[in-house]
């Protein structure tokens, strides 16, 4: 299994911050952000690689993070440089999906995940849901706040986690289970982004895809207990770092 890390953003809400830094480079408590996702991913099993994708723009600066570590007996890091170098021509987070597939020539099962997002879901446990099912499969968390369901893909699932109804962002919620940037995706279903693009949908937001494939074959959500913590302001980095200060 490959897992793909969305890092081509330029997390525009956090300048001046983020103009010149990524923000999965940003440091919390004493890792970075991105040091606690490599961390989830190690955990797993099945990894074969990790491919980190950037923008033309910040490559260079993952490239030297990778070289820092040491990945003695765990799953080789490549950074892939999308050709892209500002917001206004980016490749959105499905074509860079695409990109990396095409580039890497992928014919195997997929992990995506966005690469700036802290979570404490156990992905493991995710995984295991993936592989006893079958089926591609997101996670879901239950979200209280309809301000906060407003921002995200939101998900109707049956008892078993079938989705039955997906919508992206949507302005009046059908459920509260909100769907967060963590993919497992088989090895058939990579072909079917080619479909979802040549027919002309939005290569932006990762949840544009499973909103539209769960209408062609099945897809289950793994219902996770846990958070996710997305930091798009400075009030929120500022008050992530306090609280990881001592983690």
């Amino acid at each position: 299994m490959k897992v793909l890390l969305l890092n081509a953003g330029y997390a525009t809400r956090l300048y001046p911050l983020t103009e010149n830094m990524p923000k999965s480079l940003l440091p919390l408590g004493k890792k970075l952000i991105i040091d606690y996702i490599l961390d989830s991913i190690d955990s797993l099993s099945d990894v074969s690689e990790i491919i980190l994708i950037s923008n033309s723009k910040f490559a260079s600066m993952f490239q030297d993070w990778a070289d820092s570590l040491d990945r003695t007996g765990k799953a080789p890091i490549c950074v892939l440089d999308d050709g892209t170098n500002s917001p206004d021509n980016m490749r959105g987070a499905i074509g860079d999906i695409k990109f990396a597939i095409d580039e890497k020539k992928i014919d195997e099962d997929i992990c995506i995940m966005a690469g700036d997002n802290i979570f404490t879901y156990d992905i493991n446990e995710m995984y295991g849901f993936f592989k006893q099912k079958k089926y591609d499969t997101l996670v879901a968390i239950n979200v209280p706040e309809k301000h906060q369901l407003q921002k995200l893909a939101v998900a109707i699932l049956d008892d078993d986690g079938m989705i039955l109804d997906m919508t992206e962002k949507p302005e009046e919620p059908k459920s509260h289970w909100g769907i967060y940037a963590t993919y497992f995706y088989k090895r058939d279903t990579i072909k079917l982004i080619d479909t979802y693009l040549e027919e002309g949908n939005s290569p932006d937001a990762p949840g544009n895809f499973p909103s539209w494939l769960y209408k062609k074959c099945p897809v289950y959500a793994y219902k996770a207990t846990g958070d996710c913590i997305d930091i798009g302001t400075l009030e929120n980095y500022e008050k992530t770092k306090k609280e990881y200060e001592n983690k």
